[in-house]
């Protein structure tokens, strides 16, 4: 039997000083961020709250933007990591934390759904866990390509997330997994 916790990975007010902020897809993700944190409480699975931390820039503690977003229900003793490298296992304290509790799956949501989210799910893989890979409780934002300048959509992103994690590092899930009301 397996014991799950959900991640909530870099949902911080940092990205909100972005130039790519993008408040009209963030309300939806909100939304569905809480359902599926609501949803994690009914089955009593630990939430835990991972913060992406930098030297500079918005993403530096001194900043005062490496805090939670205010609409995140967030409970006392959620416990809370902090990360300096993309994925929020191997230097933050986390792994050794999920280890002590017996956790053996982990549930992926947050900011961004290719970066942090995509490769905490790969780290986590190859370190033996189940993984279930929430897409539509991550958010992204549009991204120009290197090489040819094309701008690539959200959906295009989530798409390849998608396809990249699916049966190789992760089950792809969506809220209404977890809760069908959703």
């Amino acid at each position: 039997m397996s014991k799950t916790a959900l991640l909530v990975i870099d949902v911080q007010e940092s990205f909100k000083q972005r130039p790519y902020w993008d408040e009209a897809a963030f309300v939806g993700f909100a939304k569905r961020q809480n359902q599926l944190i609501a949803a994690a409480r009914r089955q009593n699975w630990p939430v835990v709250f991972i913060l992406h931390n930098e030297e500079e820039g918005v993403f530096s503690p001194a900043s005062g933007y490496v805090r939670l977003m205010d609409f995140l229900d967030k409970k006392a003793e959620d416990p809370v990591f902090n990360k300096t490298v993309h994925n929020a296992l191997t230097e933050s304290g986390l792994q050794e934390w999920l280890s002590e509790q017996g956790i053996t799956q982990l549930v992926v949501s947050g900011i961004r759904t290719e970066q942090c989210c995509e490769t905490t799910t790969r780290v986590a893989s190859d370190l033996g866990y189940k993984v279930d890979f929430v897409l539509d409780a991550t958010l992204t934002f549009p991204m120009q390509h290197p090489l040819t300048g094309e701008t690539v959509s959200t959906a295009a992103i989530y798409a390849h997330t998608a396809l990249v994690l699916a049966d190789r590092f992760a089950t792809i899930r969506f809220v209404e997994d977890y809760d069908p009301a959703a």
